[in-house]
């Protein structure tokens, strides 16, 4: 069978299980209307309403807990524990609990088949990816501390001298200047550059490799290496990556710049930004954004960004993140987000604006539909800081709670997790496919976005015609990208 019949019944394979998830979450949201509905009546309008109140009740708990100290934070903590667990007590008293789990199967069945039905039938994008040649002057750059001491834990740098790399250890107690360090290995004949350690490492010998235009390979010694994860790298093993130095492939990603640093995941401003500026973070994360949280939220002089993104202006953000390319949905604040795509040629944003307990519900209720939410894309976004909400400027030290507001002309800046500080305005742009990754050819395969839920196209999808090979084959598909909502 050549490659074109396998491709065309690979797809036709996708196709068919696409149409029979579609009918599947047809069918779902069917039994969510027959439950709500027929089944049990009015049962099925109070566990909905009194579902949506809990969740409302809980974000506002949520909002207090964050954004105030005292009373408030105990009160805030006390009811958004109190709300879902007195809509368990009402299921449970009222004899609801049996809808509320058939509605609730039916829901997550809905939104499961229908996400899987539309995600298989987008087309596969498989990774552009080139045989490489195998390094003659590899030169590795390890953090013995990244990771917790991961270097060491793997072998990894006995493991990259049995396959011919040269290793750079870091001095833990002399900190050394890695893009100095890189150009060195250059200028001394290194055809490949690489890292063990963290992100922010990552980048800054990235950017060296990119100027040179020398492959770079990822070795996921760090903490989270989130730009492994989407590069199909194992974190749990770092010393698999070092296989790409014998049986490797070539691909080109793009790389971030921000007033002229590189980045390889995200830049952060406003509260993520402001927390881990902080000395004592590092120790304690939990407990420093706690503290502070209620400063940068509602405190007096707090400042907020403005962002000119593309043709668009978002003003008064509390908290932005642009990546380099978009992440498949807004789970990038919370860190567990994952990119589709490295060489997509553009710029991911997204902002948050909530300013009180109505915004934090209107945000939980409707998620990336609510105001307080902005997704999107830009090739540019230019920030800088906002009016300072009930003072006339932030403070000019960095001592003391009000530092989230810096200087008039000073932000705070996380890249890549590491805290900085910018003059404004903050440029970030992306250098498209400028970075030539080697990666093993034993990687996991790149992840499939989660669409979001298009009931026209689903339905179409389910009952429509079925198109043949040629329209297969001929029609174009055309990506598309978040917007702000």
């Amino acid at each position: 069978m050549g490659q074109g019949e396998r491709g065309g019944g690979e797809a036709g394979g996708r196709g068919a299980a696409g149409r029979m998830l579609a009918r599947l979450a047809v069918l779902a949201a069917v039994g969510v209307l027959v439950v709500l509905v027929v089944a049990v009546g009015q049962a099925g309008l109070v566990v909905v309403g009194s579902g949506l109140v809990g969740l409302v009740v809980c974000a506002v708990g949520g909002w207090w807990f964050l954004a105030y100290r005292g009373v408030r934070r105990l009160l805030g903590a006390v009811v958004a524990i109190a709300a879902p667990a007195a809509v368990l007590v009402l299921f449970t008293v009222e004899g609801l609990w049996l809808t509320a789990l058939l509605l609730g199967v039916c829901w997550a069945a809905t939104a499961a088949c229908a996400k899987a039905a539309l995600r298989r039938s987008d087309p596969q994008r498989a990774r552009r990816a080139v045989d490489a040649r195998r390094p003659r002057r590899a030169v590795l750059i390890m953090n013995p501390k990244s990771g917790g001491g991961k270097v060491g834990r793997f072998g990894l740098v006995e493991r990259a001298q049995a396959l011919g790399a040269r290793v750079v250890l870091l001095d833990p107690d002399a900190p050394a200047d890695v893009a100095a360090l890189a150009r060195a290995a250059v200028a001394g004949g290194a055809d490949l550059l690489g890292v063990a350690g963290g992100d922010g490492t990552q980048a800054l010998v990235a950017a060296v490799a990119a100027e040179y235009r020398v492959p770079f390979l990822v070795v996921p010694a760090g903490t989270r290496n989130h730009f492994a994860l989407d590069l199909g790298l194992d974190r749990a093993d770092p010393a698999r990556s070092l296989d790409a130095l014998t049986d490797g492939e070539e691909v080109r990603v793009d790389l971030g710049t921000v007033s002229g640093r590189a980045f390889v995941n995200t830049v952060s401003f406003g509260v993520y930004a402001d927390v881990v500026q902080r000395p004592e973070y590092r120790d304690a994360k939990a407990g420093t954004a706690l503290n502070v949280m209620p400063d940068l939220l509602v405190g007096e002089g707090v400042r907020r960004l403005d962002a000119h993104v593309g043709g668009a202006v978002l003003s008064a953000q509390q908290a932005l993140l642009v990546s380099n390319n978009p992440y498949a949905s807004p789970d990038a604040l919370g860190g567990t987000g994952r990119r589709p795509r490295l060489d997509s040629g553009v710029l991911g944003v997204l902002g948050i604006r909530v300013e009180g307990a109505a915004q934090a519900a209107d945000l939980a209720v409707r998620g990336s539909q609510s105001a307080g939410l902005t997704v999107t894309t830009a090739r540019r976004v230019e920030v800088t800081s906002g009016t300072a909400s009930g003072a006339d400027s932030g403070p000019a030290s960095g001592d003391g709670p009000g530092t989230a507001a810096a200087t008039a002309d000073v932000i705070p800046v996380a890249v890549d997790g590491e805290a900085l500080r910018m003059p404004t305005p903050v440029v970030c742009t992306l250098r498209p496919r400028a970075l030539r990754v080697l990666v093993p050819r034993d990687r996991a395969p790149a992840v499939a976005p989660a669409p979001p839920v298009d009931w026209r196209r689903l339905l179409r999808l389910a009952f429509g015609r079925t198109p043949t090979k040629e329209t297969k084959a001929t029609t174009p598909t055309t990506p598309t990208t978040p917007t702000s909502p």
